[in-house]
């Protein structure tokens, strides 16, 4: 019997190693800090220009529902890119990929602060979303393909501390630039992406395009304007891009059910622990989203704060969780995803409950209930991936990380459409946990800690734990 534990150990070892070799790990410290620093100024390029655009709608005397495509088309084909690079990176080397979308990001940067119209200056933001779209894609899928899985986690949380503190400065550095200069200075900020490119190109390994099938173009247009037209009927109410959404997305499944290579195969959304981490990460999403969106307003609203005022009450909460997303990664990795998720939703129920509580209050108050949100949203970001990452077949793994990140950008294009039209309403009545003056927001917050609530919920009863913590633990102590 001893014999037969001896040789099941050697297997499970030998299988290890054989993993441990196929993805032939690189050097992390160089090649994560390098990932790092371009996404830091793709998230950082998505959020800064919101309060820019009160003055560019002055200077081309625009409604607010025009200038507005500056932000939504922004986000809808940085959310349509994600799932092509995805798809792309299941078939051509990561290196070329993300060599042309830093390059087109970059171009497009260049041409937007020289810009002399409105036309002008959305084609420029345009084409910074299409190129800017491969950072989240392959940051997203290069720890899974290069990384063995116990250090995973620990990369995926340093990249969602990356996430936080980007979004959080986002809004600072754009307040900052469009107060003191001219808001086509934000454009500049995007140029500095590329220097990290010699840095990515060395650490990544040479790769040759896989054969075998042709991305389905077709497919993949009727997915696209399916999508944008989802999108734009949440952000814009209407109900005909609803229509044409539905509409497109019939025609898709059935060039899915016809083509013997389709854009996205359905045997993926099969794969139950694929499909628990979309449900989760989806319900997740829409919560911090939400309160992404509606704290600035609340902070304006209820207690008449000026941009730059609002970004010091924000800042600290970013910067806690670009500390603490190490430690998330490091928690999924030695206790597992289901773990690491149950303790996020805890923190961010608290922290829900707690802005339910304190709108009416200061808003250093609320600075110091912010941080719970901040800190379990990384939590979240390491451990979904982590999660869904495991469950997808090797071949599958680049399109399975575009669909997840393209359903974060919908959880969060929905969340801001229906947080911001509920905030137009008076609910203040409902807002039983109030410690001061009741208000609709502290409403908003308790209704989303309700939603947190479910997914707790929904975690004990669908998403496995993991089996093989504990393999990696005697394997670890074998190699030393």
């Amino acid at each position: 019997m001893k014999n037969i534990g001896q040789r099941g150990e050697r297997k499970r070892m030998g299988q290890f190693e054989s993993i441990r070799n196929e993805q032939r790990p690189v050097p992390s410290r160089h090649l994560v800090q390098a990932l790092c620093f371009v996404l830091f100024f793709s998230v950082m390029n998505a959020t800064m220009f919101n309060v820019a655009l009160p003055e560019i709608a002055a200077e081309f005397q625009l409604r607010p529902s025009s200038v507005s495509w500056i932000v939504t088309g922004y986000s809808v084909l940085y959310a349509l890119g994600s799932l092509l690079f995805g798809k792309m990176a299941d078939k051509y080397p990561l290196k070329r990929l993300i060599t042309i979308g830093l390059l087109l990001f970059a171009g497009a940067s260049a041409l937007g602060f020289f810009s002399n119209s409105y036309a002008l200056v959305l084609i420029s933001r345009f084409i910074q979303a299409a190129g800017a779209s491969c950072v989240p894609a392959l940051v997203m899928l290069i720890p899974v393909r290069f990384f063995p899985p116990e250090q995973r986690g620990k990369v995926m949380g340093v990249i969602a501390s990356t996430i936080a503190f980007s979004s959080g400065l986002g809004p600072i550095v754009g307040g900052f630039i469009a107060g003191h200069f001219h808001w086509t200075g934000l454009f500049l900020i995007s140029l500095a992406a590329p220097v990290a490119l010699p840095f990515i190109r060395k650490a990544l390994p040479d790769e040759e395009p896989r054969s075998g099938e042709k991305i389905d173009l077709v497919g993949a247009g009727l997915l696209g304007v399916s999508v944008a037209a989802f999108m734009l009927s949440v952000t814009q109410f209407n109900v005909w891009w609803l229509a044409g959404s539905i509409i497109m997305m019939g025609l898709f499944i059935m060039r899915v059910r016809k083509v013997p290579n389709p854009f996205i195969r359905l045997s993926l959304f099969r794969i139950s622990a694929f499909v628990h981490g979309l449900v989760i990460g989806f319900i997740a999403l829409f919560a911090v989203f939400g309160i992404f969106l509606i704290t600035p307003i609340m902070l304006k609203g209820i207690h008449g704060l000026d941009a730059q005022s609002i970004g010091y009450v924000l800042f600290p909460a970013a910067m806690l969780a670009a500390v603490m997303g190490r430690f998330g990664g490091q928690l999924v990795d030695s206790r597992g995803s289901r773990y690491t998720l149950f303790i996020a939703f805890i923190i961010l129920s608290f922290g829900l409950l707690s802005l339910s509580s304190v709108t009416g209050l200061s808003p250093w108050v609320i600075a110091l209930a912010l941080p719970f949100v901040n800190i379990s949203f990384t939590f979240v970001q390491a451990a979904l991936a982590k999660t869904v990452s495991s469950a997808l077949p090797k071949e599958q793994t680049g399109i399975g990380m575009g669909v997840f990140n393209l359903v974060n950008f919908m959880a969060g294009a929905i969340s801001g459409a229906m947080v911001s039209k509920a905030a137009e309403f008076d609910w203040s009545v409902l807002n039983v946990t109030a410690v001061g003056m009741p208000s609709t927001y502290g409403t908003i917050y308790f209704i989303l800690t309700l939603l947190t609530i479910i997914n707790i919920v929904y975690i004990l009863a669908k998403l496995d734990r993991e089996r093989t913590i504990p393999v990696i633990r005697q394997e670890r102590a074998h190699e030393g």
